[in-house]
């Protein structure tokens, strides 16, 4: 997709998307698919941020809602994502993805499950 992390610390994550013609949809704007794709990894990483180097947490989708509010066709986007509520394995994320100019495009909200081992902030090793 090429999307970047510009940011990552426990509970949020900053992703961002320098938009290219091919995440642009039949009317010329920004896919839907991709929209919702940011929005699901930024809630999942927004609860597994792991400060360790060299080892990952893991996160799985277990629900999300995506609402769209508008639409752009080139430029930069940022998908900001914050860990909300949850327990030891299971969380809740918020999730605004913005142009630019800080215009909202999309809004959603996910729960996610982190998968075995990691549970704490250790997590695994990346080659795992």
């Amino acid at each position: 997709m090429g999307f970047e992390f510009l940011e990552w610390e426990p509970e949020r994550a900053v992703l961002g998307l320098e938009i290219q013609d091919w995440h642009l949809n039949l009317a010329g704007v920004l896919h839907g698919g991709i929209l919702a794709s940011l929005l699901d990894i930024a809630g999942a990483a927004a609860g597994s941020y792991c400060p360790y180097p060299g080892r990952i947490r893991k996160a799985i989708t277990l629900s999300m809602t995506t609402t769209f509010t508008g639409q752009v066709s080139e430029g930069h986007v940022r998908a900001v994502g914050r860990r909300r509520a949850g327990g030891s394995r299971i969380f809740n994320s918020s999730v605004d993805i913005v142009d630019s100019h800080d215009r909202l495009l999309a809004m959603g909200e996910g729960t996610y499950r982190l998968r075995s081992g990691c549970e704490g902030p250790e997590g695994l090793p990346i080659d795992e």
